[in-house]
């Protein structure tokens, strides 16, 4: 039996310096927990300025795989991070079951983000499936939950119109920012980072008239990234703090430390990192404001979305979620519709082509209707239905669990 589990630590229940420091070691914790247990077929991990969630598809044979799940993620990263371990074993939520496709399937949409509604958090889930595969620790059923998460995305954007409200957390930091800026025109910025939130976070200075806006990169990309979006290149970070009044930083490469200041003016740093791209030691330097995370979290209020942007998300992961239960039953009749096609299409003579496309045609006809049924019966609540009509009418037998679901991917195809 196949089943899917989650343990989430977000910005509603863990200490930013914890997620920030369990950050710094996430990369290889799905491939840790896989080759530690065997019960675990795989997993993403997703690990984002407010949040670090492990997901994981288990081959679940005995009860009580879910505990040892959530056991096994937490054995894996006190072995990076010790005693952080055992603040998440106080504090983050283990999800199992149709739970973890809904949370998933909010998380992409922005419903469960500090900002909820930020539009960065799509990005970033559909990249940890790609370092996933990467890392070879991707699986059928992950796969397939993380791609009908970017589609339930768009149907929430599409619907509840979270785009156009442009909440990110850039946007935000900048709105906090707004009080001790007369004039965005004449206030020299610095971005330190050529990621997505650098993109985000110039889309935001621009819309508030910013004109002097340049970037620093640790690689080598400012270059290109400010050709790209028109604005100015730095190649010391150093000098390139010195002529800046704000800096904000979001990147995976650096750390600002109190050396990097040159001197004592005033200057507002926003540090949108996780891990932190500021030391909290700058925070202290004279004239030096320090607006990070975890104050920026403090003034993200919850966005009026109404109804409708959950009501999307629910019937998406129920959809799922159904599809997913429906499964074994449609993999049994397309196998039965399967079985009998192949023996008649042995009863033809070599050359009869034309009669055996249309005995596939009629194959594909007679597998689509009562799939189509099966998944209806499962959103329904009345797969048992499903399944004892085709006992007592065909005299197949279900298989249990969702592991046939790639089965059923092969039989689709």
């Amino acid at each position: 039996m196949v089943v899917l589990f989650c343990l989430t630590a977000n910005h509603r229940n863990t200490e930013f310096d914890v997620l920030d420091r369990i950050s710094r070691a996430s990369s290889s914790t799905g491939a840790d927990v896989i080759a530690a247990h065997d019960f675990v077929r795989g997993a993403v991990v997703v690990a984002t300025c407010n949040r670090f969630e492990t997901y994981l598809e288990l081959d679940e044979p005995v009860t009580g795989g879910v505990v040892l799940a959530r056991e096994a993620v937490l054995e894996a990263i006190a072995q990076k991070t010790g005693a952080d371990a055992e603040a998440l074993r106080a504090s983050a939520v283990a999800l199992s079951g149709d739970d973890v496709v809904r949370h998933l399937f909010a998380v992409s949409s922005g419903l469960e983000s500090m900002v909820v509604g930020e539009e960065e958090i799509s990005g970033q889930v559909q990249r940890a499936l790609r370092a996933a595969r990467e890392a070879g620790t991707s699986s059928t059923e992950l796969e397939q939950a993380f791609q009908r998460a970017a589609r339930a995305t768009r149907e929430v954007r599409a619907k509840a119109d979270l785009a156009a409200a442009g909440r990110s957390l850039a946007r935000l930091a900048l709105d906090l920012a707004d009080s001790r800026v007369t004039d965005w025109s004449t206030v020299p910025v610095l971005l330190v980072g050529t990621g997505q939130y650098a993109a985000t976070t110039i889309a935001a200075l621009q819309a508030r008239g910013a004109e002097d806006v340049r970037v620093y990169s640790a690689t080598g990309r400012a270059d290109s990234f400010a050709a790209k979006y028109g604005v100015g290149a730095e190649h010391d970070l150093r000098t390139a703090i010195a002529r800046a009044d704000i800096v904000i930083t979001s990147t995976a490469r650096y750390t600002i430390g109190p050396a990097d200041i040159p001197d004592e003016r005033a200057r507002l740093v926003i540090d949108l990192g996780l891990p932190r791209n500021v030391e909290p030691a700058v925070g202290s330097l004279p004239g030096i404001d320090l607006l990070d995370l975890e104050l920026i979290g403090r003034h993200a209020a919850l966005a009026e979305l109404g109804a409708g942007a959950h009501e999307v998300v629910g019937s998406a992961a129920a959809t799922f979620n159904a599809e997913r239960a429906a499964a074994p039953a449609i993999v049994a009749w397309r196998t039965h519709v399967q079985s009998v096609l192949d023996s008649e299409l042995t009863r033809l003579r070599a050359d009869d082509t034309h009669t055996a496309a249309a005995l596939r045609h009629l194959a594909g006809v007679l597998s689509h209707g009562p799939s189509t049924r099966a998944r209806e019966f499962a959103a329904e609540g009345r797969l048992d239905e499903f399944e004892r009509a085709l006992e007592t009418v065909f005299g197949l037998e279900v298989a249990s669990g969702l592991s046939v679901v790639a089965d059923e991917n092969r039989a689709a195809g």
